[in-house]
């Protein structure tokens, strides 16, 4: 059973930074590609920043230059560092994996909170 727990998440005044880990059970390998989305109230889902495993990264236009997805694949963990955040940036984060056969696995989400 895939599992993908992340953390990281809090309160933080605009401007600041935070980082997102997304711990994976197993090897990271075995997924084809690797994201974090989030959901703000009231809002659709969306994708934020997308990673392939041979390292194409994607993001979304209002998160370009701010945010960057990484991976370590000796710790099984992504990462979403954020920089300059803003109030809209407020939303639960979700990280998502892949795998080679296309299913897809969910973590539990980490709330990130900031304030004006």
């Amino acid at each position: 059973q895939v599992q993908l727990v992340e953390s990281g998440g809090g309160l933080v005044q605009a401007g600041g930074s935070l980082r997102l880990s997304c711990v994976t059970s197993g090897s990271i390998f075995r997924f084809n590609s690797t994201a974090w989305y989030r959901q703000a109230p009231g809002k659709q889902r969306e994708l934020v920043a997308g990673l392939t495993r041979g390292g194409t990264t994607n993001y979304a236009d209002s998160v370009k230059g701010r945010f960057f997805i990484s991976k370590d694949t000796v710790k099984n963990t992504m990462y979403l560092r954020m920089n300059s955040l803003k109030p809209e940036d407020t939303a639960i984060y979700l990280c998502n994996a892949q795998s080679t056969t296309g299913l897809v696995y969910w973590g539990q989400g980490t709330q990130v909170t900031v304030s004006s």
